[in-house]
Parts: structure tokens; sequence; C-alpha cells
């Protein structure tokens, strides 16, 4: 194979730029010269030249890994940001600047992102034919830069004060438990009935005490439990529930086909626990490319159609830095 050797000029910068940042997204030089259809010594040698002509070491390999030194990771940031102006700039004078395409890495919760995402997912891919998307499926919130994220849907209080959270909706959150935890008792109606009773626990969000508050009148009660079971898991914790392990406080559109079919029951239903807030985060940036600026829109048209959210009034149009605990879905 007769390839071109490593780009040297100032202007080509901006192509070892490109292979740098390939080189990091794909996890190995190897990885990233298959995909850019080149030798892996190719891909090398452009590496060593961007290093040379920058007067750093951007990473550091062994024979089993390889990790960003602190320049490379200041380097990869920049070099993300310079490479998506540079696309701004050939994209308006070529008149495509609103034009979507592209790949988005998207990272959204398990539960959330399985069960409720995927519908208003595909009407956007559908809508711009030329935009793929790697769909990420995480609990925790995953390093933006590091990963290569363009945009996270998050559950829970935004605490990183680098990104951009913009509030979409709430999720309403209600008690459920199998017929058989209560044992042939009438169904609660008050959560002081509610305590007696085993319990699961979302461990990222509540251990070993619950609160609820009355729809109504907004009078709030707090009551400890001894879970017999606790996880990470929202689908593990409905599992659990179906098995009769015990009562839990869960999202409220997961379990809706188990409470029509009375395999689940929804117990004190006057009451909820504290909505949990539902954000599309993004990093900070001078320039938003226009497949990130769509999905954005059709993620703020899509939320209030979702089953089991609440949209309060002027959710979509505040764009915040966030901080605090973020309890996941």
């Amino acid at each position: 194979m007769n390839e071109p050797a490593a780009p040297t000029g100032t202007t080509d910068r901006i192509a070892l730029m490109q292979t740098f940042v390939r080189i990091v997204e794909a996890g190995s030089l190897s990885a990233a010269a298959a995909q850019m259809g080149a030798t892996q010594p190719t891909v090398s040698r452009r590496l060593q030249a961007l290093e040379r002509s920058l007067g750093v070491r951007l990473l550091r390999r062994s024979t089993h890994a390889m990790k960003l030194t602190e320049d490379g990771e200041r380097c990869y940031e920049r070099a993300k940001e310079l490479l998506a102006n540079w696309e701004a700039f050939e994209a308006e004078l070529r008149g495509a600047g609103d034009e979507a395409e592209g790949s988005l890495r998207v990272i959204a919760p398990h539960a959330f992102g399985q069960q409720q995402l995927v519908e208003p997912l595909a009407r956007f891919l559908r809508r711009y034919p030329r935009v793929t998307v790697e769909w990420l499926l995480h609990d925790d919130m995953q390093d933006f830069v590091a990963n290569g994220v363009d945009c996270a849907i998050q559950v829970g209080e935004v605490r990183d004060p680098s990104v951009v959270a913009l509030k979409l909706a709430e999720v309403p959150r209600i008690v459920i438990a199998a017929p058989s935890v209560l044992e042939g008792r009438p169904l609660p109606a008050h959560p002081s009935e509610l305590a007696s009773l085993p319990w699961l626990a979302l461990r990222t969000f509540y251990r070993n005490e619950v609160t609820l508050t009355h729809a109504a009148s907004g009078e709030t009660l707090r009551f400890a439990i001894r879970p017999r079971l606790s996880t990470d898991s929202l689908l593990a914790m409905r599992s659990a529930a179906l098995a009769g392990l015990g009562a839990c406080a869960a999202s409220a559109w997961l379990p809706v086909d188990d409470l029509v079919q009375g395999r689940l029951l929804h117990l004190a239903p006057e009451w909820r626990a504290a909505p949990l807030p539902v954000y599309l985060v993004y990093p900070h940036a001078r320039f938003q490319p226009a497949r990130l600026r769509r999905f954005i829109e059709a993620m703020r048209e899509a939320m209030p159609a979702i089953f089991g959210m609440d949209v309060p009034a002027g959710a979509g149009n505040q764009a915040l830095a966030g901080r605090g605990p973020r309890p996941p879905l």
C-alpha cells in the first residue's frame, strides 16, 4: 500500500489532529488505522509528527495499554473543539451549516434509554438520515472529553459546572409492590402503613429512609426502612418487586403494564416520592454542529409526549450549570 507521508505543513496539522482524535476515540493505534484505512506505522508517524510540532508527549504506550498524558488530555479537548470549528467553517463556506450529518455519541440511563427514549431516537434518525448515533447506556455520568461524548440524557440534579444542563422534564415516582407483599391485608392508603412492609432500595437514591408527599395537600411524611435488597439498577428493582421481595419507590412509567395486569399494586396512591428532573447535558462549546442542535431540539419536542413525564412550566427554556448529587432514574 502506497500511503502519503505524515503531513508536515501548518495547514496539515489539522489532519494530524484528526488522526490524534481518532486514536484516542478508537482506543489504540491499530484500531484507528483500521478505521482510517491506513497502516499502524503510518498512524504512528502522524502521531509522532504532531508531538514534534507541539513539542509535547501526548500518549504513553505500553504493550497492553495506552494512556493520555496531561498534555494529551488538554490537547484532545482543544483538538476536538478546533476540529468542530473547522468543520463549521467549511460547512458555512459550502452553505451547509444547518444540514445535520455525521455521528453523535449519546449517553442515556439504562432503563430510561431502553424503554422510553428509543422511539423518539428513531424519529430523529428517520428525520435526519445522514446522522448516525452511538447510543450508550450508563447510569453514571461519563467524562465527556475522555469518552468523546456529544451529549447525555441525565436523570437527577447535575453537579458538573463545566457542562450545560437543559431541563426537559420531571419523572414522578410512586410506591409499588406485588400483591403477595401485603399478605391479604387491605391496600395501604397512608405512608404510616408502609413502614412495616419489606422494602427494596434503589441505593443510589434512597437506602434506609423514604420520604413521601401528598399530591393534593403537600403534607410530607418520612419513615425508616430496612431493605431486604438494595440495587443500583431500576430494572433489577422492578424484577425484585415482581418476585414479591418488597415494596419500592419507582419511576411512575416503569410499572404501568404491571399495574394494569395486577402483577403490581400502587400503594398509598395519593402519595409520591420526590420527582427526578431529566436534563439534556452537553459540554460548553462556541460551536455546536447541526447534528447536535437538531438532537437537542428533537429531545425537547419529544419529552412532553413520553408517557409518565411531567413537564413543568419553563422546562426546556433554561440552560444551567449543574451541581448537587445525581440519583439515577
